[in-house]
């Protein structure tokens, strides 16, 4: 392997982050539901191709991967919309809340109330800088959070069921028709620009093809608590990116806001004694 699977995993970090950097320059030209339906495109193209599922599947597999190819859907979509409104750093900041949320429901400690209690300071810290924050935009990133809960909670459940990535492969088409209706009926018209295309097959490689790849091997010899630790860096990744492409620059307050919320969740994720790894 020539990188170690620590290094795979800040690679699909990087990777999601640069596609979302990549996509909000597209914002001012065509709607974040285009863009995320040409990602989704993408992704589900390549994992199609590349699982080639098994259709013939009890009802009970088929309601499972429906539902996570709904949470998939809502997930990209919203944290898109919040994009589109606020900072990435920001909106994957709140966007957090949801794991952290959920993660402090499975568990018994009570010291884990300190962990929720901090990253709860850091989103109301983002609340206290007038114009950087708005309600739109801090909304869409609470319901990319709650549908990352519910996405983690049926990933699980779908890997049981399904062999491999054929789940996942599924899931994507699923969450694919779930926007064209709207993509294909009131945002029709930007799909007939080919840069649009490129741009959205190329946001579709970053966020989603390159960093499962990446995590998929990684978590073959990396422990879950390790991965849980690095996936905790999302929100610096994301003001990183945002700075690098789009430049935005986040106030003092809004770091530390961050930097609140990233110390919940390596935190939460360190005091976890047994988690159970899920493909991004």
């Amino acid at each position: 392997m020539w990188l170690s699977p620590v290094w795979l995993v800040l690679v699909g970090i990087s990777s999601v982050q640069l596609g979302a950097g990549l996509a909000k320059t597209m914002f001012d030209e065509v709607s974040p539901t285009t863009i995320v339906w040409l990602r989704l495109f993408a992704s589900a193209a390549v994992l199609l191709a590349v699982a080639r599922p098994a259709l013939r599947r009890p009802p009970a597999d088929w309601l499972v991967v429906l539902g996570f190819g709904a949470s998939l859907g809502v997930m990209n979509w919203a944290i898109y919309q919040a994009f589109a409104r606020i900072p990435l750093g920001i909106a994957v900041t709140i966007e957090f809340v949801g794991p952290l949320t959920l993660a402090l429901f499975g568990s018994r400690r009570p010291r884990d109330l300190i962990w929720i209690g901090l990253a709860a300071i850091g989103v109301l810290l983002l609340g206290l800088e007038p114009g950087e924050v708005t309600w739109a935009g801090a909304g869409f990133a609470l319901l990319a959070g709650t549908a990352w809960a519910a996405y983690i909670l049926l990933s699980a459940e779908t890997g049981k069921r399904w062999p491999g990535i054929d789940g996942l492969a599924v899931a994507s088409v699923v969450a694919l028709l779930l926007l064209s209706p709207l993509t294909l009926g009131r945002y029709a018209g930007e799909l007939t620009a080919m840069p649009v295309w490129l741009v959205g097959v190329a946001v579709g490689v970053l966020s989603s093809v390159i960093p499962y790849t990446c995590e998929l091997v990684a978590l073959r010899s990396l422990s879950p608590g390790v991965f849980g630790v690095l996936m905790s860096l999302k929100p610096a990744a994301a003001a990183l990116a945002g700075l690098v492409v789009v430049g935005e620059l986040l106030t003092g307050l809004q770091l530390v806001a961050l930097l609140c919320v990233v110390v919940a969740s390596v935190g939460m994720t360190r005091t976890e004694r047994t988690v159970a790894p899920t493909p991004e």
